[in-house]
């Protein structure tokens, strides 16, 4: 499959952005008019250096207001025409799009359309070029790909074909399984974007809020799967307008452009396939095109473990404050200055080796998160399916007889491990470790890693969603937007389908919110809090109130508010206020939670309690944890 993107969706100059396109591994790419207008060279310098940096030029655009004209308004748009196919020819461009009239003077007639672009593709035909029509969502009178369609057939010229665009097809509530009918030689151009699911005009939408496929809330990889199965063999593109890419690194946003086209390329074939599995009940065409086939995704079974960069004295420090949440020092290193502590199955990793990859780290952010690793079925074809999708693999210092764990960079440079469980029921990790032996440990405090929140750069969130769902087969969740008392926090969880593995994904509009402080304090992106679930939050709050824990002070008022709003026993409610424990339910779901002051003002730690398939984290209650925390002495929370 021939893989493109247009200059739109990239920040920079158009040599700048051709370069990033390159660098990513495109095959091509679609020249955006304002940004060959702005270029100080000729349409052939731009030819040229596609072609030096092995690009082709599949398309330019956009051509707009062609159709549905009076006669004078029509010769206009011919010498226009005239004009931009010049311009084709110099830039080696094949393929112009012609966007549907949105003008309010267009004439509501299909004929007069279909014969004037009859008009314009003869004219294009006589120097070899092609033209491709496109519905725009918020066109005058042409608004859908099946009226596009009707005015194309009707047309009938041979260099006049039509474009599909993603969001324009999927952002209205249209019925558009006909792609599929369609004819796939007369289908000219491919554009794919997706997009949020957001309460406001679709020109405006368009404009502003299209993402990266695998970032929004629509079912790209279903577009294309259509595409497809109607016989188009052209490349795939993507056109994105949106805000924050305009301001991002060129390059990768390019890198993220190009997973994500992966991302779609994967999620077609996997509807192919289970059509093909299913061949009784449909009758699946041949395909046409090779699509993207990386490993499959491994399993995911959990976090086997979370590592903590840090020096001497916080490794005591933080030691001390596990020993008091319940852990247990478990081992030493063989070969390294690294502790492992545990708790049910949780599994802390606290490194002070020096010349190290985690020693960097702590340089860089202090007593942070510097590494998670999860518990896998196959870590290699997790490694192998990340590499796939653009990741580098990481391989650290190995001492003799030592496990080799493998391991990738994610797109913010924090390390990612993978590791399985054996049929003993260890953890192949733990063999590195000298394990400590000795009288059997009590119940735990906690018992397994519920989630991992973690605040994120601004402009940072949609690469981060972008790099969980296609390299670990995560899901997002909706954006939720929460109240911090300094501004507002955007918070997006995502998840395993089995719901063992989930992150929470928090970023702040504001500079003076906790999430944004907590950014400048890690220099970058960071675990912010780790929430460990247990069976009973009420008994774990005692324990953790008797060992001197300090748990984030709730105000009364809350309390007040909880028994206005629920059917909760007083009895019950006092012992909440006293354990600051907090509160949110969900249909028959509860969910209990309470919170550790911050370790050296970094991060904190979460117990929480699931009843009755409460599935989410409490957002309910993010505006009182966030006021909470940010008086004096206390540190920011986010949602999860």
């Amino acid at each position: 499959m021939r893989r493109s993107i247009a200059t739109v969706s990239l920040s920079g100059t158009l040599p700048e952005k051709l370069e990033a396109i390159a660098a990513a591994r495109f095959d091509g790419v679609e020249i955006f008019e304002p940004d060959l207008t702005g270029f100080p060279g000729r349409p052939r310098d731009i030819r040229d250096m596609a072609a030096d940096l092995g690009l082709t030029i599949e398309l330019f655009q956009p051509f707009r207001n062609a159709e549905g004209v009076d006669r004078a308004g029509f010769d206009r748009v011919l010498r226009r025409l005239d004009r931009k196919l010049d311009l084709m020819e110099e830039l080696g461009a094949p393929l112009m799009l012609v966007c549907s009239n949105v003008e309010p003077y267009a004439i509501n007639d299909d004929g007069l359309a279909a014969e004037q672009l009859w008009a314009m593709a003869e004219r294009a035909g006589a120097r070899g070029l092609r033209l491709g029509y496109e519905a725009l969502a918020w066109g005058t009178h042409v608004s859908t790909f099946d009226h596009a369609w009707r005015i194309v057939e009707r047309a009938d010229h041979p260099h006049l074909g039509l474009i599909l665009d993603s969001f324009h097809t999927l952002a209205l509530p249209h019925d558009w399984s006909g792609i599929a009918d369609l004819p796939g030689e007369r289908i000219f151009f491919v554009q794919l974007a997706d997009a949020p699911r957001l309460d406001m005009a679709t020109l405006m939408l368009s404009r502003h809020h299209r993402c990266l496929p695998g970032q929004g809330e629509r079912d790209v990889g279903a577009f294309t799967d259509a595409v497809l199965r109607a016989g188009y063999t052209g490349p795939l593109s993507l056109e994105i307008f949106n805000d924050s890419l305009r301001s991002a690194p060129t390059r990768q946003t390019a890198k993220d452009a190009m997973r994500s086209l992966l991302h779609v390329e994967e999620r077609a074939r996997r509807l192919e396939e289970a059509r093909r599995a299913d061949a009784a009940s449909h009758r699946p065409a041949p395909r046409r095109v090779e699509l993207f086939d990386p490993p499959a995704p491994a399993r995911l079974d959990g976090v086997a473990f979370v590592e903590f960069a840090v020096n001497h004295a916080t490794q005591a420090a933080l030691a001390a404050d596990l020993l008091r949440l319940g852990f247990h020092r478990l081992g030493r290193h063989r070969s390294k200055d690294v502790d492992l502590y545990g708790m049910g199955d949780i599994r802390f990793v606290l490194n002070a080796e020096a010349h190290s990859t985690a020693h960097s780290y702590y340089l860089l952010h202090g007593a942070s998160v510097c590494a998670i690793a999860y518990e896998v079925d196959d870590p290699l074809r997790a490694v192998g399916r990340a590499e796939a999708f653009g990741c580098h693999r990481f391989e650290g210092r190995v001492g003799p007889n030592e496990l080799s764990l493998p391991g990738i960079r994610t797109v913010g440079g924090e390390l990612v491990y993978f590791t399985r469980r054996r049929a003993d029921g260890s953890i192949d990790f733990e063999t590195d470790f000298r394990l400590e032996t000795g009288d059997a440990l009590p119940t735990p405090t906690a018992h397994r890693i519920d989630h991992i929140a973690q605040v994120l750069p601004e402009g940072a969130l949609d690469s981060a969603v972008l790099f969980h769902r296609t390299v670990l087969d995560m899901e997002p969740e909706p954006v939720v937007t929460l109240a911090d008392p300094f501004g507002l926090v955007r918070s997006r969880a995502i998840s395993d389908h089995r719901r063992r593995v989930r992150f929470p994904l928090n970023i702040a509009s504001g500079r003076n919110t906790g999430a944004a402080r907590s950014v400048s304090t890690y220099l970058g992106a960071g675990v912010h809090h780790i929430a460990l679930e247990t069976a009973d939050l009420f008994a774990a709050a005692e324990r953790l109130r008797a060992n001197g824990v300090e748990i984030l002070a709730i105000p009364a008022n809350y309390y007040d508010d909880l028994a206005a709003r629920f059917d909760l026993d007083d009895d019950l409610l006092a012992t909440m206020a006293r354990l600051n424990i907090l509160y949110d339910r969900q249909g028959d779901g509860e969910f209990f939670q309470l919170y550790t002051q911050p370790f050296q003002g970094r991060f904190f730690f979460e117990l929480v309690e699931r009843r009755g398939g409460y599935d989410q984290y409490g957002a309910a209650n993010a505006p009182i944890r966030m006021a909470a925390s940010s008086q004096p002495g206390t540190f920011d929370t986010l949602v999860g």
